[in-house]
């Protein structure tokens, strides 16, 4: 039986590990150590709670471990300045890593082992069809600052209209002689691009953020 538990310590070490790898080679905040770390822990917690709770409550302990990682997996989710989210892909592989672990605790190898493989390929594999989504439609937030004039909204959503992109006016502000105006635009990778240069290059902006 002891030999038994230190090889689903090893086993947990190892689908953890691989799966931290992948992380880690992509500079996430939770990588190699750390999923070895929620493996092993989700996998010996799962063991205790068998133990402990015996055959009439083998769930005592392992019950809370899908609360204890939701608040690990929150620490990885932040905010970025342009309104992005970040970090909810490496939270729900930190969600999907502790099942693993339990798995592996339970006893059940090949189905941790299917679940590691499976982790792994959604988060290699499908990563380039992601970034190939992700240039077909962007949702950039695009930021100006011109001098006033009663024109000038109607003047720069013809530049944005005939970028062939989709917009939305969210706020313009008047400051003394100058307007902030503020879009929610949507569309292709380039069409950004070119539409950034476009407006950079125009003479009556005095400031853009894209």
């Amino acid at each position: 039986m002891d030999i038994e538990i230190v090889f689903r310590f090893l086993l947990a070490a190892l689908w953890g590990g691989l799966v931290g790898a992948e992380r880690e080679y992509r500079s996430k905040s939770a990588g190699f150590r750390t999923m070895i770390m929620i493996s092993m822990g989700s996998c010996f917690f799962t063991i205790m709670s068998m133990g402990i709770g015996g055959v009439s409550n083998p769930d005592r302990i392992a019950a809370n471990i899908v609360t204890g990682i939701g608040f690990l997996g929150a620490g990885v989710i932040f905010k970025e300045s342009n309104n992005r989210v970040q970090g909810i892909t490496t939270a729900a592989t930190i969600w999907s890593v502790a099942a693993v672990g339990m798995g592996i605790g339970g006893g059940y190898y090949l189905a941790a082992g299917a679940a590691s493989l499976l982790i792994l390929a959604v988060l290699a594999v499908l990563h380039s069809w992601e970034t190939l989504i992700d240039k077909l439609n962007q949702a950039k937030t695009y930021s100006l600052k011109c001098s006033y004039s009663p024109e000038a909204l109607d003047y720069f959503e013809r530049i944005i209209h005939a970028g062939q992109v989709r917009f939305k006016l969210i706020k313009q502000t008047k400051e003394g002689d100058c307007l902030w105006l503020v879009w929610h635009v949507e569309g292709h990778e380039r069409r950004h691009r070119q539409l950034a240069v476009q407006l950079m290059k125009d003479a009556r902006v005095l400031r853009f953020e894209q």
